[in-house]
């Protein structure tokens, strides 16, 4: 029987795409700049099924490459060519809010969105949120630790994970999905696959942690003179505001490319360096009936002190109500889609010290322009864990010589080459400018253990 036909035996006929029209929108990722042929694309619909196909791409030699919503920034969840693309959107099974433990097990398939909407529905919510949730799924956000706007407040993905269900290149399926509040029996299994890339197993089903759904909302835009002075503003709204969730930076060119796109007014009537955006989640009405510490705290009138008396403010606007927030939101939120409508962008996503944070986005543009001299960087940002998010237009030629620079520069600040979206097969052979020999080697070992032939998502996370 041909891996094809076992494939199909799998998971049904209509569920193996092999034309390549059908396959061409699982082949190249949202950004356009990575590209590749499957040989098949394989859309499973439950953990059996996903066994059934590893263990016959497994029985063939066949390599998998594994892809959620297809939002990845570094190439990780789309093939380099020819191997079996394993697509799991099918698995979007959400259970029940276990309101008792405040929790929930989704599917791998499970959009953010989607997941956010049924916690809401149970008055709980999901500690991650980012501009991708309509598309961006669980399995993805767990497999990278995506991290997002309220990593502040909540922490990134791995802080959500309390159990997994994973299956191994093997097909050999592994299920912790109790999600006890303590459970010292061994390695934490649950944690190891968050953020593996894909490379160790494949997650389908994940126990997830709910947070306190907030009752009322409050955003902030503020012009700034540049980083230094957002981030001396976030001193102040960390000290003055117990109920910060976010803090985001952008500057006036990335401002300036999201009016265009979206035609939206300038915000201020004057221009300035650099804009932050600050929100703060006020409590529930159980939470304040319960008598909380917080307990009837208004988050507009903590905003509205907290910037009165904060030197770094040039100007500020704030929304309480949905539509306000979203609309200053969207000079944030709208910076991908802008950028991506410009051109297709060479996007890198780095961490730094916050003391460096001033001198690395001031070293940027000359350390683009050094490789490509008409280059457009388009900068922006979580300021609270001094996270960027470097857009480069015009340099798709340059793409190698433009992120090896970058990455220099981050790596010399004594940063990580990346925060929040992985190492994917863009950055796998940088890893050594963050990881040391001994710690390579040792996920090396891991690898092999779990995956002994390199079946899964090869080329991704570890240089070749």
């Amino acid at each position: 029987m041909s891996l094809e036909a076992a494939l199909r035996a799998a998971v049904g006929a209509s569920q193996v795409l092999v034309d390549p029209e059908l396959r061409a929108p699982y082949e190249t990722d949202f950004t356009g700049r990575f590209t590749g042929t499957a040989r098949c694309v394989v859309r499973p619909a439950g953990t059996a099924e996903v066994a059934e196909v590893l263990r016959a791409c497994a029985a063939e030699g066949a390599p998998v490459v594994i892809q959620g919503g297809n939002t990845g920034l570094v190439g990780g969840g789309v093939p380099a060519g020819g191997e079996v693309l394993l697509s799991l959107a099918r698995l979007a099974e959400l259970e029940p809010v276990d309101q008792a433990a405040g929790a929930v097990t989704a599917g791998a398939g499970v959009r953010l969105a989607g997941l956010q909407a049924h916690a809401r529905t149970a008055g709980l919510d999901f500690g991650v949120d980012l501009a991708a949730r309509s598309a961006a799924t669980v399995g993805g956000l767990v497999a990278t630790n995506a991290g997002g706007i309220h990593v502040l407040r909540h922490g990134s993905m791995r802080s959500q994970v309390t159990g997994v269900e994973a299956v191994l290149a093997d097909g050999t399926v592994l299920t912790r999905l109790a999600g006890l509040a303590k459970d010292n029996t061994g390695y934490d299994l649950s944690q190891l696959l968050t953020g593996s890339e894909g490379t160790l197993a494949v997650l389908t089903r994940v126990r997830l942690r709910l947070v306190p759904l907030a009752a009322q909302l409050a955003v902030a835009l503020v012009g700034v003179a540049g980083t230094k002075e957002a981030l001396d503003l976030l001193a102040v709204a960390r000290q003055r505001l117990p109920s910060l969730q976010a803090a985001e930076i952008c500057y006036a060119d990335g401002l300036a490319l999201v009016r265009e796109h979206n035609r939206l007014p300038a915000p201020f009537r004057e221009l300035h360096p650099a804009y932050a955006v600050l929100e703060c989640a006020g409590t529930s009405p159980a939470a304040s009936a319960a008598g909380s510490a917080s307990a009837g705290t208004d988050p507009m009138d903590e905003l509205l002190e907290a910037l009165a008396d904060a030197p770094a403010v040039l100007d500020a606007t704030v929304a309480a109500d949905s539509a306000g927030r979203a609309r200053l939101w969207a000079y944030r939120e709208s910076l991908t889609e802008a950028v991506n409508a410009a051109g297709v962008p060479v996007k890198l996503d780095v961490c730094v010290p916050p003391g460096a944070l001033p001198g690395v986005v001031a070293a940027l543009p000359e350390t683009v322009a050094g490789v490509e001299p008409a280059a457009r960087t388009i900068v922006w940002g979580h300021l609270n864990e001094a996270n960027l998010h470097i857009n480069v237009l015009g340099a798709q030629q340059r793409a190698e010589q433009v992120t090896e620079a970058v990455l220099r520069l981050v790596a010399a600040n004594e940063g990580s080459i990346s925060s929040e979206h992985g190492v994917g097969r863009a950055k796998a052979r940088w890893l050594p400018l963050s990881r040391s020999p001994a710690e390579i080697a040792a996920m090396r070992r891991i690898k092999q253990a779990l995956d002994p032939a390199g079946l899964l998502n090869p080329g991704v996370l570890l240089p070749a």
